[in-house]
């Protein structure tokens, strides 16, 4: 049986970040691959190579009207494309599936370990002792605490949280869940709590902010609302920073109101001077959580594992599926 062509233009990621060696070797098994370079493929070639092609593996949508053909779009960016016409994909079969799920686990992690650190104050502690300025044993224990059985509030359940709720199993947290997308029998089913955001806020000694970016909820997390989190509690911003109103976070950080683990930010790389580089009982990351080598090779596992799928016209399961209930709300980055 001969093998489906299916075009692999991943640029702006290379081949050999997303694909091991060993997967690579599985793509070129199960499909026939079409480009397969770092470099962008040219667009009127793409669209030339796109009319006989059963799928697509991009980082974004530049080619135009979705051929009939093209049963599957696998965009390895981490999130859905842009410009594409999801309505036309949605009426002619065509599957659309982002890479984001590939990130949940090394994400989930991160936020792991910024709790982590912050709840134990690692870094002021590290810092403390190369400056000969350290507080040994309880001395040096003022204001920390210790994460097992402390109530835990994830804003939006997604990939990453699912992953992230495995990992504070071992802790014994209660964990209570704000996502509007999701109904609350479903949350109950996953072992989680649904409840309203102040509540959250309110109740919750580790808040892990975790919502994917849509058209409703940029600054979510308002003065008002940030301003309801208890002063003794951490926030860790791990998703992305269009949840959170940032000039009003870093005010509450610069005067103590309590805590927080930060990896992401309203401009990146962030300006040299922001105030919040200096913001006490902070630990900042510079957008670190998802782009770990081992870990992005998950992507082209998953693409390789659902190309196998679409090969054999079955339905893809790895990858995350577009909606046509959610699509429209999120908001995609170019």
């Amino acid at each position: 049986m001969s093998k489906p062509a299916v075009v692999i233009d991943p640029h702006f990621r290379s081949m050999g970040e997303i694909f091991s060696t060993a997967d690579r070797q599985r793509l070129t098994e199960v499909v026939d691959v079409v480009w397969g370079r770092d470099e962008p493929m040219p667009v009127e070639l793409a669209r030339e190579a796109l009319a006989d092609a059963r799928a697509v593996v991009c980082s974004g949508w530049r080619y135009g009207p979705v051929p009939t053909n093209v049963r599957a779009i696998l965009d390895v960016s981490g999130a859905f494309p842009a410009d594409l016409d999801y309505r036309a994909c949605f009426t002619q079969g065509t599957r659309v599936l982002s890479a984001a799920p590939a990130f949940g686990p090394q994400v989930a992690e991160m936020a792991l370990a910024l709790a982590l650190a912050v709840s134990r104050q690692v870094v002021d502690g590290d810092s403390a002792l190369r400056a000969g300025t350290e507080k040994w044993l309880h001395a040096g224990n003022t204001g920390t605490f210790q994460l097992f059985d402390q109530p835990v509030g994830l804003i939006g359940y997604g990939s990453i949280a699912r992953n992230l709720r495995e990992l504070l199993r071992p802790f014994g947290c209660p964990i209570s869940v704000y996502d509007p997308w999701l109904a609350d029998g479903y949350l109950r089913s996953q072992g989680v709590s649904p409840v309203a955001l102040p509540e959250l806020l309110s109740s919750s000694r580790v808040i892990f902010v975790l919502a994917s970016p849509t058209m409703e909820n940029g600054a979510l997390l308002s003065r008002e609302m940030l301003e309801q989190i208890d002063s003794n509690s951490v926030l860790i911003l791990i998703s992305r920073a269009h949840v959170v109103d940032f000039d009003a976070l870093t005010e509450l950080l610069m005067a103590r109101r309590f805590r927080a683990g930060i990896d992401v930010f309203p401009a990146e790389p962030l300006p040299a001077d922001h105030p919040i580089r200096s913001a006490p009982g902070t630990v900042l990351s510079a957008h670190r959580a998802g782009s770990i080598q081992e870990a992005l090779w998950e992507i082209g596992r998953m693409v390789v594992d659902d190309l196998e799928a679409v090969a054999l016209d079955l339905p893809p399961q790895r990858l995350q599926q577009a909606q046509p209930e959610l699509i429209n709300r999120l908001v995609r980055y170019r």
